[in-house]
């Protein structure tokens, strides 16, 4: 049997150290590589390409201005087939829907079982979503009351604007042009009916799309 190859991305060496011994435990699963910033994590994920990428969701962004689901992002743009599971120590609503706007195919607690864990790596790497409870009671809620659907890329333009980023910073922070950003925010002011920056960033707030 082949094992399911494993990228770990959190910025503690600690947190790596101890999720590799957990994993490495598993017969069916192994830990290809290791990464503790963004940049690092994609170039990873572009040559590995690893079956399952398990994503810290408040990566330190300080190295590239990329977060865990900014880097989700990226590398779900790179590797359009790729499996991405967040594991983090929060579980709010907007961190949950943030994540999955991005892509990601999982998302667990470091607080849970390390059977949870497992099982939505495993889920993931088959096709299916591995949640948490908490995470699926979040996203069960969002389907009997949907809201508003923006793209993983407009979630991340729309956090960025909440932080006060010109669209050039955002554009380099996202990696794209002045030009594209320019394109989401058009889309993003018609999804939200909003007609500038602050109200766009109020309304999303408003909806659970990004957590003030």
């Amino acid at each position: 049997m082949t094992a399911l190859g494993v990228l770990l991305v959190d910025d503690h060496v600690v947190v790596r150290a101890g999720l590799s011994a957990l994993i490495e435990g598993e017969p069916d699963l192994e830990v290809v590589g290791e990464a503790g910033d963004g940049p690092t994590a994609l170039r990873l994920g572009v040559a590995l390409r690893p079956d399952v990428v398990l994503m810290d969701l408040r990566l330190d962004d300080s190295a590239g201005g990329m977060d865990g689901v900014v880097t989700t992002a990226a590398l779900l743009d790179a590797l359009p087939g790729l499996s991405v599971v967040i594991l983090t120590s929060y579980g709010t609503r907007p961190d949950v829907l943030r994540a999955m706007a991005a892509g990601a195919r999982g998302y667990v607690l470091k607080a849970g079982p390390p059977d949870e864990l497992f099982r939505a790596i495993r889920t993931a790497a088959a096709g299916g979503v591995g949640l948490a409870p908490q995470a699926a009671d979040y996203l069960a809620r969002e389907v009997a009351a949907p809201r508003v659907a923006l793209s993983g890329r407009e979630v991340e333009v729309v956090r960025l604007l909440a932080e006060g980023l010109s669209n050039r910073a955002i554009g380099s922070a996202l990696f794209l042009s002045e030009a594209t950003v320019k394109t989401h925010l058009v889309r993003v002011y018609r999804k939200l009916d909003a007609d500038n920056r602050a109200a766009a960033v109020t309304e999303a707030a408003r909806r659970g799309l990004i957590d003030l």
